[in-house]
């Protein structure tokens, strides 16, 4: 199979952002009198956008109270807005594969549920030495993944169809979506979820390091 593109998820494959995310969160939570949530179980949390988070890190008793939602939300994207690069790194062998990816000349992009304007800052701070042709988080008009809407826009827009693009992420959202794109899932171990939900929802190959990624390319 020939690859013409490769479609990154950010949070769990490029960047190592967990610590920031439920640091973070739990001060908001702590500031209401809500309980905190160890950092291991943020594992299970994020993936499905800000909103989501935070409604899933509330106790279920409150998670249709959409007003306590928006407040808390509010408060997350404004203290993230400061703490979100005390932790954050791109992961061990990155770079090393991203300076791979730019001598090949396919094309790159990104494609995140995280709020657009948080995905352009962590992309333009953390990654600032690696060219993107794309970079989209989740913005208004947008469904958020495991739709196909945002990855096939990003095909659109490299002219690729989408089966010449390879769909790289580390969670079950990331597999459904290149799936229902109809591109190709590759799973990534390094990230926040395990093996286990990356196969059992269609993980057509596996990357346990960076480099791996490199060697699937170059079959």
């Amino acid at each position: 199979m020939i690859f013409k593109a490769v479609i990154f998820d950010l949070d769990g494959t490029l960047l190592d952002s967990l610590q920031d995310l439920a640091e973070t969160l739990n001060t908001v939570l702590s500031s209401h009198g809500l309980p905190v949530h160890e950092l291991d179980e943020y594992r299970l949390l994020v993936g499905y956008g800000m909103q989501e988070l935070v409604r899933k890190a509330v106790p279920e008793k409150l998670n249709s109270d959409n007003a306590l939602i928006d407040t808390l939300l509010g408060e997350m994207k404004e203290k993230y807005s400061r703490t979100w690069k005390n932790n954050t790194r791109p992961y061990p062998g990155i770079a090393e594969l991203l300076d791979w990816l730019a001598r090949t000349g396919l094309k790159r992009g990104i494609l995140s549920n995280k709020p657009d304007e948080f995905t352009k800052l962590c992309v333009e701070t953390l990654l600032s030495s690696w060219q993107f042709d794309l970079v989209m988080g989740h913005h208004e008009g947008i469904r958020h993944k495991p739709d196909p809407e945002g990855a096939l826009l990003i095909a659109a827009e490299f002219g690729c169809s989408p089966e010449e693009i390879l769909y790289i992420g580390d969670s079950s959202v990331d597999m459904q979506t290149a799936k229902a794109a109809g591109m190709f899932p590759l799973g990534v171990l390094w990230g926040f979820r395990s093996e286990e939900e990356l196969r059992n929802h269609g993980a057509g190959a596996l990357a346990k390091i960076p480099d791996d990624i490199r060697k699937y390319l170059s079959r």
